[in-house]
């Protein structure tokens, strides 16, 4: 079988860092033929590092004169609108970093279109597909700790500046973007994965900083506008009684706490969603009458560190390449994007607009 052909939009950090040092894990079954980035300095780079054999700085070009199949969209927040639709207009296969779109109304008309163009569309985060998600999914079916009525999670992005950071951070902390829409969507993610869709939604949204200063780095001294909401306290109701809170900021600079922890009524779940090295704790009751003595067990389902991009697992490559293939060889009218994933979006959405209907009075 003929490998897929990718093509890359957007060569920043993150693809730097995640994405193009770990494509080798695939590279049986993939190659990226094409790289886009806004310039030629970095595109070349990009090429010649990873051994890329066209580079572009216009992606319009790109998906006019590309043989790619896919596109991988890592391009900053606010432009996903404009190079999604792009894309999916093209009959590109599409994976987009988070967000898909800016609102549930956009990202809705990109399902559409994808479904029009027979392409599938396929938005970060894959954590569900992390060994330690679907270990946890199994502690749940298993009924490990019982039934669950509550949970919690956050999200806590840091105080900026952030030491040895070597990007420019500005994109993260404009309009548009800001913790929710970059971070919040892990544990958001993760607690619908696990418990279901959110049947309502109410939270308290705050803008702490007003800016900040890059203290070291190639971009030393940069003044960095912060016009993103940058602290989110929300309550998620998902039903049946169980409820779920949702810390989302920039303004913690530390914590002891797990990022998420499911209670149900025989003992508590406590893991890190995103990075798949960090061991699964459970805690559960010795036995009935005990009273409040726990046992604590600690499981590891990856024994060493493993990268946390979609092609980083190998197991998440296989499976993702393999039914790619399987989907768009049949030409099936098949997206990726399922309609329950609109709720995060429209959740954090509704949640915002409550707020400010609240405070308007």
């Amino acid at each position: 079988m003929s490998k897929l052909k990718l093509a890359l939009l957007g060569c920043g950090d993150v693809a730097e860092r995640d994405y193009l040092p770990e494509f080798h894990r695939i590279a049986d079954r993939a190659e990226i033929v094409a790289v886009c980035t806004h310039t030629n300095e970095r595109m070349r780079q990009a090429m010649a590092r990873y051994n890329i054999p066209t580079g572009y700085t216009d992606y319009r070009r790109m998906l006019a004169e590309s043989d790619a199949e896919a596109v991988i969209n890592l391009t900053p927040i606010q432009l996903h609108d404009a190079t999604n639709r792009a894309i999916l207009e093209a009959g590109r296969h599409l994976y987009s970093e988070k967000p898909v779109a800016s609102t549930s109304a956009v990202a809705a008309q990109l399902a559409e279109l994808a479904a029009a163009r027979v392409v599938q569309m396929v938005c970060a985060p894959s954590i569900r597909l992390f060994p330690q998600m679907r270990y946890v999914q199994a502690l749940l079916a298993a009924d490990a700790i019982g039934p669950v009525y509550s949970a919690r999670a956050h999200a806590h992005f840091g105080v900026p500046p952030w030491a040895g950071y070597p990007a420019d951070p500005t994109p993260f902390f404009a309009r548009g973007a800001g913790v929710m829409m970059d971070m919040g969507v892990y544990p958001l993610h993760a607690l619908t994965a696990l418990l279901g869709p959110v049947q309502r939604v109410t939270a308290l949204v705050n803008h702490v900083l007003d800016e900040f200063t890059v203290k070291d780095g190639p971009h030393a001294g940069l003044h960095v506008p912060v016009t993103a909401d940058d602290h989110w306290q929300v309550l998620l109701d998902f039903g049946r009684g169980c409820t779920a809170s949702l810390a989302v900021n920039n303004v913690v600079v530390e914590t002891r706490c797990p990022p998420l922890e499911l209670h149900g009524l025989a003992g508590t779940i406590a893991f890190d969603p995103i990075y798949v090295q960090q061991p699964v704790d459970l805690l559960r009751r010795p036995g009935v009458g005990d009273g409040a003595a726990f046992l604590s067990r600690t499981a590891a389902p990856v024994a060493t560190p493993a990268p946390t991009t979609f092609w980083a697992s190998n197991t998440c490559s296989t499976a993702s390449t393999a039914a790619a293939r399987h989907n768009w060889a049949s030409s099936r009218p098949v997206t990726c994007f399922k309609s329950s994933k609109l709720r995060p979006i429209r959740r954090r959405q509704d949640a915002w607009w409550r707020l400010r209907e609240i405070e308007r009075g």
